[in-house]
């Protein structure tokens, strides 16, 4: 899912803005000053930066842009009016990001994480979890068309999983960011993948099979390097966990019927459900499922003596909305199970729509498309076409922090420069996928990294090397276009 269940997929939504008069040096001004003062933000606050100073820096970032654009003759007005719409178009991931914080709240208080973690401690050795997080969430991913849904759901517990474990959040969090967006990126499920498709005009199933080709091997290699790195966990000592096992069952009633009600969830969407609509069902059958197998917490949330309709109802109500915690016999158990509710969105939330405001007044000025204008002009060969366009989906990604833009912008862009050089368009589809959907995830600002950092507890930073994935693909994507190897020519027809 990422931010592709909150936009819409047509092109004509995304218009390219064009400044003429705007020179490059003036486009990359602000986007060189911003990482400036990030870096410096950074090197001050540390970890805590996330707590809002890098929020205003994104702001400062904007504020520095729209000095250059009314330096261009582009009013207050139309920089207004594109932050608007870049806000509005954030609104599903806002209301999406509130619903899993609601579905981390239930889940935890109806035992069904620490049930996931009770049965995936005993099937998953060290050395083998980080492969088969990886397998897990492409799985899911591929049958949902959805890597923010497969986050929020086993990538929570499989974090969990792991901490138990002794397996760093960082390296968890890389296989399953690597799984999701395997499988979200070759689903024709997702968004992302036809609005690829569409904006290369490739054939939706031309463009899926064309992927393989890049997205086969990248998953492997990232799969033989979570098994490396297992086999070097395995030959440590394996952590005990004969007593956390312990601690889990006396804290809470485990049961295999638990998981019905994140498989409903998963069911829905894959049949087409909206995922906001299919988190908010998840959330609420959590809160149910917390009554009938959770009373004694359900109580306990709530503050209260005994179970009764308005104990139950404020237990469940503050499982939904703000912090709750479930402590156990085992001190380490007791910071894993604690969830932040829809509150704990909302640094999450703040980031975003920063990061909105900036994107929104880069692209209001025109910088967004003369920095893909310069890229394009840069190279003049097959496979220097492919690098500007790996290059110019991830300065999207960057500079406009939404993945959608990192897809659009340079679709319309290179689409004639495919053409012209008698390409076939799913070269571009592919070369989209394989550096615009994927690398979202890798830039802290961007809506996905945003994303999968709140909801899975791991700054971008820790789980970024890791997302083998995830950076492996647009390098892949260079190599097979380097090496000449399958790329697909118009024929004759298609030419004319």
């Amino acid at each position: 899912m990422q931010s592709e269940d909150i936009k819409p997929s047509q092109p004509e939504q995304f218009p390219v803005i064009e400044n003429k008069d705007l020179s490059l040096f003036e486009a990359l001004l602000p986007v060189f000053v911003l990482i400036l003062m990030l870096a410096y933000n950074i090197l001050v606050f540390g970890d805590l930066s996330l707590n809002g100073s890098n929020q205003f820096i994104l702001l400062m970032g904007a504020s520095f842009a729209a000095i250059v654009g009314f330096r261009k003759g582009v009013s207050y007005a139309q920089m207004l009016e594109e932050v608007s719409h870049n806000v509005k178009s954030t609104s599903g991931a806002i209301l999406i990001l509130l619903m899993v914080g609601a579905l981390s709240g239930t889940w935890l208080i109806s035992g069904i994480i620490p049930s996931m973690i009770y049965y995936g401690l005993q099937l998953l050795s060290p050395g083998i979890f980080l492969a088969a997080s990886l397998v897990i969430c492409s799985i899911i991913s591929l049958a949902t068309g959805s890597s923010w849904s497969t986050s929020a759901t086993v990538g929570i517990a499989l974090i969990g999983i792991g901490n138990t474990l002794g397996i760093s959040p960082g390296m968890t969090a890389g296989a399953v960011i690597s799984g999701a967006y395997f499988g979200d990126k070759i689903s024709p499920l997702s968004d992302t993948t036809n609005l690829a498709a569409a904006m290369a005009g490739a054939d939706l199933f031309d463009h899926v099979r064309y992927m393989l080709i890049s997205t086969i091997p990248s998953v492997l290699i990232a799969f033989i390097i979570f098994l490396v790195i297992g086999l070097g966990i395995e030959t440590g000592s394996a952590p005990n966990i004969t007593d956390k096992l312990q601690a889990i069952d006396s804290a809470f009633t485990i049961s295999p019927w638990l998981f019905a009600v994140p498989l409903t969830v998963i069911f829905l969407i894959t049949r087409k459900t909206e995922p906001l609509i299919a988190l908010l069902t998840g959330a609420l059958l959590g809160g149910v499922a917390a009554i009938v197998a959770q009373p004694d917490i359900v109580v306990a949330t709530a503050g209260g003596t005994t179970l009764d309709f308005t104990t139950a109802y404020k237990g469940v109500m503050n499982a939904l909305t703000i912090k709750t915690s479930v402590s156990t016999t085992n001190p380490e158990l007791n910071d894993l199970f604690t969830a932040k509710g829809m509150q704990g969105m909302m640094g999450t939330i703040w980031l975003i729509l920063c990061a909105m405001v900036f994107g929104g007044v880069m692209d209001a000025i025109g910088a967004l498309t003369r920095i893909s204008q310069a890229l394009l002009s840069l190279f003049h060969s097959i496979f220097g076409l492919f690098t500007s366009t790996v290059l110019s989906c991830i300065a999207i990604n960057v500079t406009a922090s939404d993945q959608y833009l990192a897809l659009v912008i340079p679709g319309k862009m290179y689409k004639k420069a495919f053409e012209k050089r008698g390409l076939h368009p799913v070269n571009l589809s592919r070369t989209l996928e394989d550096s615009g959907t994927v690398t979202s995830v890798l830039v802290p600002w961007n809506t996905c990294g945003a994303y999968n950092a709140g909801v899975l507890g791991v700054a971008t930073g820790d789980y970024f090397m890791y997302a083998i994935f995830n950076w492996l693909s647009p390098l892949m994507t260079l190599l097979i276009a380097g090496m000449g190897f399958r790329i697909k020519k118009l024929d004759s027809a298609q030419s004319a």
